[in-house]
């Protein structure tokens, strides 16, 4: 990934977790591999991790801590209404972001 990717990521990346979790509750790593199916294959677990934690902090998901055959609990994170709020808020940026950008690029080729 580039440069621009990355800083463009910084941007969007909790949203595309946000709609990741809207599939499917995961836990962390589950999260990262499905980014990675995604074709995100840059993105480190710390930075998921942190994300998590912020968007858990904001009350964005609900937690559940789950038995794990290796090691302690994993926390599964889903998607609450709050959550599913923002996911739509987002949505509707991308979309007003997206059109705009595509109609500069239109008019610049």
């Amino acid at each position: 990934m580039g440069k621009q990717m990355t800083e463009m990521l910084k941007g969007t990346l909790e949203g595309i977790v946000l709609a990741l979790l809207a599939i499917q509750p995961a836990y962390g790593y589950e999260i990262t591999a499905r980014l990675r199916e995604q074709g995100f294959t840059d993105i480190a677990e710390g930075t998921v991790y942190a994300l998590l934690v912020r968007i858990e902090q904001r009350g964005l998901v609900d937690v559940e801590k789950v038995p794990s055959e290796k090691g302690p609990p994993r926390k599964v994170y889903s998607l609450n209404e709050r959550g599913r709020a923002d996911l739509d808020e987002f949505w509707g940026t991308w979309s007003f972001l997206a059109d705009r950008i595509e109609h500069l690029h239109r008019k610049g080729n």
